[in-house]
């Protein structure tokens, strides 16, 4: 059992940190439509550390920020702005003693799954999800799902049901341009979850998140615990907006498998994946058929190396939107038999 955070009270102060890239320095305006909404919606007080703005800042740097913030006793919990690519260089300049000792709700996913994951193997259970500058400036204002699914981790300690959207996106507006956050993107409609295996219920602490960075951790040997500590959970799958291949999916889920961890695991559930960006702007035809080959990979591998797992594809927590934020280290429970999906906060 991790240790589970303190809830917040309306008037705490949370940190806003940049722990990988600081887009808030290079779309300062589109930052404070996000911190207006923490004001607004959550009545929250949002704290600025010395790197929340600082383009270019090193690891010890943007560590020496998560050190204070979680050892400042008037600091509630931890938002990070937004993910980006170099977290996993931040890890070696934390200090685990200050924050396994003052545990706090910590936000973000992407690349901070290297925050969660490190969170996790102290015994600090966090929440994935949560973007200051995607989900709370969100283009068209921020979206029921996220923004009841943030109150619920950040107040609530009751269960709650994770429910198929209606319609979602992977389409992005510019940030530099403010006034395509005026309406809501172009939206597809939802046609509900693909479930295999279901037919138990599993109901176990979640674990894993973005699987280009899972696999980076994996790579570095450094914060990742025996197989066995893994047993029972339930993973939690997502890829990236730099939309890897089917083939590199199943790569990294049969290195997993290999390792003898994909095994432990008695229920898996994936995202629906990202597949359209700037650098691969596809069809709606064409991101469907990707969609459906990433479904396909984690299906293969799971054939090879943990053919009873409940698997289920589709639920909306990665990197499109809207996006729900869910327990990290939290109990989710699977319900193969009535097909449902809920978590506890």
């Amino acid at each position: 059992m991790l240790q589970a955070p303190p809830k917040l009270r309306q008037g705490d102060q949370v940190a806003i940190l940049s722990p990988s890239w600081a887009g808030a320095g290079i779309f300062p305006k589109v930052h404070e439509i996000g911190l207006r909404v923490l004001r607004e919606r959550f009545d929250l007080v949002p704290v600025e550390f010395p790197t929340t703005r600082l383009v270019g800042s090193t690891p010890l740097e943007r560590a020496s920020d998560m050190n204070a913030a979680f050892a400042d006793p008037d600091i509630k919990a931890v938002m990070a702005v937004i993910g980006g690519s170099d977290q996993i260089t931040v890890l070696p300049y934390l200090d685990p003693e200050t924050l396994q000792a003052n545990p706090k709700a910590f936000f973000g996913y992407s690349d901070n799954t290297n925050l969660l994951n490190y969170l996790w193997v102290l015994g600090v259970a966090s929440y994935h999800g949560g973007s200051t500058l995607v989900h709370l400036a969100r283009p068209g204002g921020p979206h029921e799902v996220s923004m009841s699914s943030l109150g619920h981790a950040l107040f609530d300690n009751g269960t709650f049901e994770i429910e198929p959207v209606e319609q979602f996106t992977d389409l992005q507006c510019r940030w530099e341009d403010l006034s395509t956050l005026q309406v809501p993107l172009p939206t597809t409609r939802d046609e509900g979850w693909y479930w295999h295996n279901a037919t138990r219920v599993v109901t176990g602490p979640t674990w894993g998140g973005n699987l280009e960075i899972l696999h980076w951790n994996l790579a570095a040997n450094r914060w990742i615990l025996p197989n066995e500590a893994y047993a029972g959970c339930v993973l939690l799958l997502e890829t990236s907006e730099e939309m890897p291949s089917a083939d590199e999916v199943f790569r990294i889920l049969r290195n997993f498998g290999e390792r003898g961890l994909l095994e432990q695991f008695p229920a898996v559930v994936m995202a629906k994946a990202k597949a359209w960006h700037g650098h691969a702007p596809l069809s709606p035809p064409e991101r469907e058929t990707f969609r459906e080959n990433q479904k396909e990979a984690v299906l293969r591998a799971l054939e090879a190396y943990n053919p009873g797992a409940v698997f289920v594809y589709g639920p909306d927590f990665g990197h499109t939107d809207p996006q729900y934020i869910l327990p990290y280290g939290g109990q989710m429970t699977v319900d193969g038999l009535s097909r449902r999906l809920s978590v506890t906060y």
